[in-house]
């Protein structure tokens, strides 16, 4: 049997899978290149790392909203309509960089951000919607125990284990491989930098986007994640308080990252050991790729099936453990013992620990939302998680101007620290 006829007998749910996989990598290339574009370009041209951070406030301020509006639209009007307006939005934005470079203003950089930061939130929370309603009947809290299964309709623990197994799988899968090209996207920013310049690598990743999302159009589903009510928009707000607590937890979660990653490391980097443009990129593209592949393997060792009652003491055990791993890092910077070393090992040790714990969030939180609706309860989560992104990447530019690294790192202490203490409430 020849590939395209394998293709052609695959379940009709396993196609769809495909295609939202294919769009959200293609989306997370353009949109890792983008931010190393942005972040390296203006450097050069002497942007100073608080400028560079409100460079991407809008991008992050945006990304709070449309998480919050998009599960409601996505409620309404299908998740295969939410994923090609994101991909749609994200071509805009890209031809908007792509101006003559006396039109890059920062206000001009921040609209095109602004637009970015509203495309990628709508393709990530329908990615990651879609899962779920490709999988039915995985809807268990965290906290289910055998006799709460059982008593919820469901025929066995076994065949609930079977279904939570599959479902991390999946989110594991998507999330992981979402991040490792997002690390790929790095590097790509910072190659097409040095060889063709800020627009032409625009340009090149506009016409290559167009044409996945005309694929998306013509092939993703009509009717993916409608729910069968139609929503309200005061149903945005989720009344679950489990889901408030772990949504507070991933805040402090994805700010204690940002708060040292996003500005203050790779000018640090440039700064301090005077790394070259593509050096910088090269290597925030190594970290994320590993990070990606760590969140991917995931389900490997650690096993959600034997373990519902006490996902959110594992949670909290690797929220804390980051913490302290972030803590020791810091000491060891400000008493200036190897620097370099420190930093890079210690970053890579910090990736894989923040993987899991990534990686069991978005299960949970895929796992916990209801079926009918799923955006709903996906998008006000991953509001959060942009705020946490929002709130740490203005800290990032802030801290490391005024305070330098040391304070980026002790802040990040404090926030993973916070996610600890939240996610011990679900």
């Amino acid at each position: 049997m020849s590939k395209v006829s394998k293709v052609k007998a695959l379940p009709a749910e396993v196609k769809q899978y495909l295609i939202i996989t294919s769009n959200y990598w293609a989306f997370t290339l353009t949109d890792g290149a983008l931010r190393m574009l942005v972040l390296l370009y203006f450097y050069q041209l002497g942007y100073q790392p608080l400028s560079l951070a409100l460079l991407f406030l809008f991008y992050e301020v945006f990304g709070v909203v449309t998480n919050l509006v998009g599960g409601w639209l996505g409620a309404r009007i299908g998740l295969n309509k939410t994923m090609n307006i994101g991909l749609l939005l994200q071509v805009f934005a890209l031809l908007m960089l792509a101006v003559p470079s006396e039109w890059l203003s920062i206000t001009w950089v921040m609209i095109a951000q602004a637009l970015s930061g509203i495309a990628k939130d709508l393709n990530k929370m329908s990615a990651k919607s879609s899962i779920k309603t490709l999988l039915p009947n995985s809807s268990i809290s965290p906290n289910s125990t055998p006799s709460t299964i059982l008593s919820s309709g469901m025929l066995s623990v076994e065949r609930a284990s079977k279904q939570q197994s599959r479902l991390f799988y999946w989110v594991a899968l998507l999330t992981g491989s979402k991040n490792a090209l997002k690390g790929a996207g790095f590097f790509l920013g910072g190659f097409l930098l040095t060889l063709f310049g800020f627009q032409s690598a625009v340009l090149f990743m506009a016409i290559v986007l167009s044409g996945v999302a005309i694929s998306s159009i013509v092939f993703l589903r009509q009717d993916l994640g409608r729910a069968k009510n139609k929503a309200k928009f005061r149903e945005v707000f989720s009344k679950n308080e489990s889901l408030n607590y772990l949504a507070a937890a991933r805040l402090c979660l994805f700010a204690a990252r940002d708060v040292w990653f996003v500005i203050a490391l790779p000018v640090f980097f440039i700064a301090q050991f005077n790394w070259s443009h593509q050096m910088v990129g090269s290597f925030m593209a190594c970290w994320i790729i590993a990070y990606g592949i760590t969140q991917s393997m995931t389900p490997k060792f650690i096993s959600v099936a034997k373990c519902f009652s006490s996902l959110g003491r594992q949670l909290a055990f690797w929220a804390m453990l980051l913490s302290m791993l972030t803590l020791v890092i810091a000491v060891a910077f400000i008493n200036d013992f190897a620097v370099m070393s420190v930093i890079i090992a210690g970053l890579f040790c910090f990736g894989a620990i923040f993987a899991i714990n990534s990686s069991l969030h978005s299960f949970v939180i895929v796992a916990m939302a209801k079926e009918n609706g799923v955006s709903l309860d996906v998008g006000f989560y991953y509001m959060a998680n942009a705020m946490g992104r929002l709130f740490g990447t203005i800290l990032s530019g802030w801290l490391f101007q005024w305070y330098g690294l040391a304070a980026c790192l002790f802040v990040s202490v404090l926030l993973s620290f916070s996610s600890a203490l939240f996610i011990r409430k679900i």
